[in-house]
């Protein structure tokens, strides 16, 4: 089922830049911020709570289609980039298991507990 998982966030991941594809931006502009949902870690800095909730609204991929479906709707293509951002970035997280974070702390997710064999 891993593997199943897997292949399902790799197809999910070939769709976001599938769509960016037809944005008006560089491709290293892509590659640039790529990783800036990861600026949701730093709620870990105050405590796990502050750092599972920040952390699951820059990972979520539901608010990730929201964004962008507003944005395609504004004909908006900031906010289609920072959907495309969202949900492609959380579908590349959870190709290696980094998952939504339970309260209890970051190493505890909604597909398994970081760090052991699954």
């Amino acid at each position: 089922m891993k593997t199943t998982l897997q292949l399902e966030e790799i197809a999910m991941l070939v769709l976001g830049i599938y769509l960016y594809s037809a944005l008006p931006y560089p491709w290293w502009l892509f590659l640039a911020l790529f990783l800036a949902p990861d600026i949701g870690m730093l709620g870990y800095l105050v405590n796990s709570k502050a750092g599972a909730l920040l952390y699951n609204i820059f990972h979520h991929k539901g608010l990730a289609i929201a964004i962008y479906g507003i944005g395609g709707f504004y004909t908006n293509t900031m906010l289609q980039l920072a959907g495309i951002l969202l949900f492609s970035h959380a579908s590349f997280d959870r190709i290696f298991g980094y998952g939504l974070k339970y309260e209890k702390g970051f190493k505890f997710t909604h597909l398994g507990h970081l760090g052991k064999k699954n």
